[in-house]
């Protein structure tokens, strides 16, 4: 398989990356209704993990994915089935997708393992610890990079999702030969960042392209603002209601945001440039940055080949006060394994699992092209250099606000609405304060 088919599967994922405040609103509802202490198996961890390619006749297993990770689990599930007799049926979930699996979970509807984004909000919102199994104890946790596992997965310290790849990273990706041409250095925190952009500006270069037609990716602008805060436990503290979206960190990090479009450091048609014309323009050369995640990366690698990405595209981490990333797994990135009440078939689960992150991993990493994080499996020489780098950024890296707020609102929503005139930089503080409010009072929270 090429690189260019494998990645730009992966850069869909970000397309159906936010579900609707009313989606949001009602699995944040189904997640209360969830007693942590009750079920069958409430929190208790797994008796046992079966040996990777035991024989597993006659059990069948359904995983769900979106449409844009259907074929990541295809050939390792193959693998699977192959090596234990296992049936394996990998199930497209027609998108929105987050929103459509807690509708079906919400009536009972549950697969055995389905590929989910492994932040504290989305695990919350399948009502983890009812429905979810503990996957404390896996084999694979001794053999993933540390900085993978700290990255998600878990929930109120226990393991409900297994990481299949490492998680995407908030970042700076930059277009090597544009800098190389403007004598210029990459910076090492936001005030650096600005002054290179404006000088890059001076010199008739665009220095930002933000995709403002989609928006979705608007709030990585203001999240990467806010990783040296998110480590002083800002999330911490707007969980507690003792900071909010309208607080100095916050509102100050969409300020920036807005007056950095107002001094005319991004494109000139951000308020309709899409996706796609982001990764060309920036592989191009037409742009010098774009603060966004690992799928732009993924979407410019299914334009062109490896050799020339490598020649064309690098990676930096920037903060406020240096060059901290900020984290931000999605669904692609992380398998969940549901309680069905067949013990059989929850253990075959699991053993898929071990599977997929021990027999079967080499193999996935070189159909996937991906950043391997299997201690003893190398990385393949396909994947991008940029990729490498983003990937070691997650070293010094701190959660999003996807991975360490209890609640996700609609803050990427509120940005696009500020780019298309209709928000000012205050209403998206506002707006969005009022609806992490209402969630996390959904979900119980103290101080709401």
């Amino acid at each position: 398989m090429s690189t260019t088919t494998s990645f730009h599967r992966i850069s869909l994922s970000r397309r159906g990356y936010l579900a609707t405040m009313a989606s949001a609103a009602a699995a944040l509802g189904l997640a209360a209704c969830s007693d942590p202490g009750t079920g069958s198996s409430s929190g208790a961890a797994p008796a046992s993990w079966s040996g990777a390619t035991d024989k597993l006749d006659g059990i069948a297993l359904t995983v769900w994915a979106a449409q844009s990770s259907a074929t990541i689990p295809a050939a390792v599930t193959e693998a699977f089935a192959k090596a234990t007799g296992a049936k394996v049926e990998i199930v497209t979930i027609p998108d929105p997708y987050e929103q459509t699996v807690q509708t079906k979970v919400a009536t009972g509807d549950l697969p055995d393992l389905a590929m989910w984004q492994p932040t504290t909000s989305a695990l919350t919102s399948l009502g983890a610890a009812e429905r979810l199994q503990v996957l404390d104890g896996a084999p694979w946790e001794s053999t993933t990079a540390k900085t993978v596992l700290d990255a998600g997965g878990t929930v109120n310290g226990k393991r409900y999702a297994a990481f299949v790849s490492a998680p995407s990273v908030m970042g700076v990706w930059y277009n090597k030969k544009v800098f190389a041409a403007n004598a210029v250095s990459t910076p090492k925190n936001w005030d650096e960042l600005l002054t290179t952009a404006r000088a890059l500006k001076g010199a008739g270069v665009t220095p930002f392209f933000e995709m403002g037609g989609e928006w979705w990716a608007s709030q990585y602008a203001v999240q990467v603002q806010l990783a040296d805060a998110a480590e002083d436990g800002l999330w911490d503290r707007v969980n507690e209601n003792k900071d909010a979206f309208t607080g100095t960190d916050i509102q100050g990090a969409i300020d920036a945001y807005a007056q950095m479009i107002a001094d005319g450091l991004y494109n000139a048609d951000i308020k309709t440039a899409t996706f796609d014309e982001q990764a060309k323009a920036l592989l191009a050369g037409e742009a010098a940055m774009a603060i966004h995640v690992n799928s732009l990366l993924a979407n410019m690698a299914a334009q062109t080949d490896t050799a020339t990405l490598n020649e064309t595209i690098g990676f930096f981490p920037i903060s406020k006060k240096g060059a901290v990333a900020t984290s931000i797994p999605e669904q692609t990135n992380a398998v969940v394994a549901f309680k069905t009440g067949d013990d059989k078939r929850e253990a075959a689960a699991r053993q898929l699992l071990s599977f997929w992150l021990s027999d079967g991993y080499a193999d996935f990493v070189k159909d996937q092209s991906a950043v391997s994080i299997i201690s003893g499996v190398e990385t393949p020489s396909t994947v991008p250099t940029a990729a490498v780098e983003a990937n070691d950024a997650l070293s010094a890296s701190v959660g999003s606000m996807q991975s360490l707020a209890i609640a996700n609102p609609d803050l990427a929503k509120n940005l696009g609405d500020m780019i298309a005139g209709t928000k000012t930089p205050a209403q998206v503080g506002e707006e969005t304060q009022a609806q992490f409010a209402q969630l996390a009072k959904a979900i119980g929270a103290t101080g709401f």
